[in-house]
Formats: structure tokens, C-alpha cells, sequence
């Protein structure tokens, strides 16, 4: 069962406290209550709520009094100040502070809604984020990414400092490296999380298609086009799009994405006006995107508006001292995907996955592990049970 996050409402009318009381729990979450900001703060201490749901004018302690000691115990604690008597002032005192908004009693039922649940929202991410710092420090792995070397350290330090923002992010790095699982990483700790991740390859779409895909058409805009079709921004509308292989975009897209990107507005193939979109967009490459530009692949000012933040995967070759605790990640993953009992793998095994130079990177490490945990009798994973590529290279350097 998922324990609802705690919701404190303070407020010294008993009236407006019972009423916001029944209003969160109508809307299904746990609320506790104090009528002054001291007993407020005996309870922000001793429970360490979600969110604070406090009155601006109280005796005593007030609702900035309390929103100060609470940023100092916990910047975690998400507050929503509320006052029947708003000032420019407070509200700018108040989001000095670190309030994450400032309303007026009587605000409209579902504007409170919307802004609480933005604020647990916000709240989840800051946990997430907590808790991926803490397993990044104690086990090597942010996400699905694994790794302990002095590489891979500063990939996952980066992806936790860009993650929360909405920064367009380039990924670059050789096929199969785990760009794609940067992309997931990075929507996973962001405030888009709770909506749509979406991929598309830019090399696996027709050029005489790639306009469609990204940014929909109407019905009848082109012969074929029976129906309306929504494209990639549409569908990943406040989450996130990965455009995968950007460099094998035709460049006519390329200038249509500029303009997007831009603008913040997409137009259907057909359509007379445009939509406006939220969405934090991802790119990926596995050329070096100095090559595509000066071959004339890609836009020099699209590569500049995408690459605010430039995250390199490094093949696995140049982190070796990661193959161990990866390909244990792996086989506990794939593991679990095939139903089989956990695996080890043997000494001898981990000795010729080493002399290996994983021309693939991790995806093709995935590959074989993925053949090993299948094929595989016994609880352990030996030189056997590995492919041919893997034993045969080793075998031929021991000769």
C-alpha cells in the first residue's frame, strides 16, 4: 500500500481549518491540523510533513516565523502560505523565504488543488532526487545507470544537477554506450516525470515522413493522410522528447524543429493555427556532432540550441574498472525479466569478459548476459555459457 505524503494545515479558525481539512480529504489525501504556529511546530519536528498549509497572521508565532524555522530544519518541507489579508510584501517576503506560493483565503477550490499537487509534485521530485544522491554515493547507480569509475561518477553528478531544470540536453556517445538511459534517467528525476517520455530515431523515419512524426498533421493534409494524427511534441506534452540521432534529421526538419524549439508552438502538416506545448526536450547523437555540422548534417544554430548542457557517455573500453558491478546490474535485471533464479558469475567468466573489447559497449554486454541467463543450468554463469565472440577472442589471446 503507498503511504499517502502528510499535508499540515495550520490555521487558528476552526472553521477554515475543518473546511481545508474535508477539502484534502475529499481529494484523497492525509491531513493533520494545528491551530497556531507552536503547536504547528512541535508537530513539523516531530512528524516532518509533506507540505505546510499555513495562515500568514497568527498569534505568536506567525506563518513566516514558522515558514523560516521550517526551511532551516527541512528545505525538503514544501510550504503553501495562505492569508485573508495578501499584501504584495508578504507575498514577495514570502517567496523570499523559500514558499512555494502565496494565496488568498477563498482562492477557488481547484486552483488550490492544481498548486498542492504541483507542490507534492515538487516535493516527490526533491525525495527522488534524495534518495538517487544517497544510492549514487553508497552503490555506484543513478537509475538504471551503474558504475563506480571516476567517468561515470561525473555523468550521473551531471544528470542530478540538470535533471531538475528544463535545460535541453545533448547526449553524445558511441552506439549503444546507454545514451537512451541518460535520456530516462534525466526524466526520471525531472519535474516531467509524472507525464510522457518519448523517443523517437531520427534515422529510422523517411524523410518524406520525418515532418509527420514530429509534429502531426491533419486529415487530408497530404494524400494518405486519412485521419489526424498528433506528432512527438503533442504526445510528449509536459513531459519529455528524445530526438535520438539528431544529425540524420533532413535538414528542412531541422529548420522547422529550430522554429519549435524557438517558439514553443507546433503546427500540424495542414492545420491553420498552432499549439502551444511544454515540453523538455532531449537530443542524442552517436557522431561527433563537429562532424555532422561541418559535413553539412546539422544546423550549426540548432546544434547550439540544443546543446545548453553536453553529457558524454564513454565507451565501455574507457571505463573497464565498471564491467563487474555492471554485468552484476544486468543479470539481476534480466534475471528478474526471465524468471529465473538470481545468477553469480564465475571468476573465469568475469576473467574473459574482461580481455574483451566490447566493440558494442553495454548494449551488446546486455546481449550477452541476456544469452547466459537464459541458456544458463546451473546458479552460475560460466565461460560456457558466454558466446563465441567473447570465448573466442579470449581464447585466441591465451594461445
Amino acid at each position: 500500500m503507498v503511504k499517502q505524503p502528510k499535508i499540515l494545515i495550520v490555521e487558528d479558525d476552526e472553521r477554515v481549518r475543518d473546511a481545508l481539512v474535508d477539502l484534502l480529504k475529499e481529494w484523497g489525501y492525509s491531513a493533520d491540523t494545528a491551530a497556531n504556529g507552536t503547536e504547528a511546530w512541535e508537530k513539523i519536528e516531530g512528524v516532518e510533513p509533506a507540505v505546510v498549509l499555513s495562515d500568514l497572521q497568527m498569534p505568536g508565532l506567525t506563518g513566516l516565523d514558522l515558514l523560516k524555522r521550517t526551511r532551516q530544519f527541512s528545505p525538503a518541507i514544501s510550504f503553501i502560505m495562505l492569508t485573508g489579508h495578501g499584501t504584495i510584501q508578504h507575498a514577495v517576503e514570502a517567496t523570499r523565504l523559500g514558499a512555494f506560493d502565496f494565496l488568498e483565503k477563498g482562492t477557488d477550490p481547484a486552483h488550490l488543488q492544481v498548486v498542492l499537487r504541483n507542490c507534492l509534485d515538487r516535493h516527490e521530485g526533491e525525495r527522488q532526487l534524495q534518495i538517487a544522491h544517497r544510492k549514487l554515493r553508497d552503490l555506484g547507480a543513478l537509475g538504471k545507470l551503474v558504475g563506480n569509475s571516476k567517468k561515470m561518477r561525473q555523468v550521473m553528478s551531471l544528470i542530478q544537477l540538470v535533471a531538475p531544470s528544463a535545460a535541453p540536453v545533448l547526449i553524445t556517445g558511441e552506439s549503444g554506450t546507454g545514451k537512451e538511459v541518460v535520456a530516462r534517467t534525466i526524466h526520471e528525476l525531472s519535474p516531467y516525470r509524472s507525464h510522457s517520455f518519448v523517443a523517437v530515431n531520427c534515422a529510422a523515419i523517411p524523410e518524406t515522413l520525418i515532418e509527420s512524426e514530429l509534429f502531426g498533421h491533419e486529415k487530408g493534409a497530404f494524400t494518405g493522410a486519412f485521419e489526424s494524427r498528433m506528432g512527438c511534441f503533442e504526445l510528449a506534452q509536459g513531459g519529455t522528447l528524445l530526438l535520438d540521432e539528431i544529425g540524420e534529421m533532413p535538414l528542412t526538419a531541422q529548420a522547422k524543429l529550430l522554429r519549435v524549439l524557438e517558439d514553443s508552438k507546433v503546427r500540424r502538416l495542414g492545420a491553420k493555427s498552432e499549439t502551444t506545448i511544454s515540453v523538455r526536450v532531449l537530443a542524442s547523437t552517436n557522431r561527433p556532432p563537429e562532424e555532422a555540422i561541418k559535413s553539412g548534417n546539422l544546423r550549426r544554430d540548432l546544434y547550439y540550441r540544443l546543446n545548453v548542457v553536453h553529457i558524454a557517455m564513454p565507451p565501455l573500453r574507457d571505463h573497464p574498472e565498471d564491467l563487474e558491478i555492471l554485468a552484476a546490474s544486468l543479470v539481476e535485471d534480466l534475471c528478474q525479466k526471465h524468471n529465473r533464479p538470481t545468477k553469480a558469475i564465475d571468476p573465469e567468466a568475469l576473467r574473459l569478459m574482461y580481455e574483451y573489447p566490447w566493440p558494442g559497449n553495454v548494449r551488446e554486454l546486455r546481449n550477452v548476459l541476456e544469452r547466459a541467463v537464459v541458456t544458463c543450468a546451473g546458479d552460475v554463469i560460466m565461460p560456457g555459457d558466454l558466446s563465441n565472440p567473447v570465448r573466442g577472442l579470449a581464447a585466441a589471446v591465451t594461445v
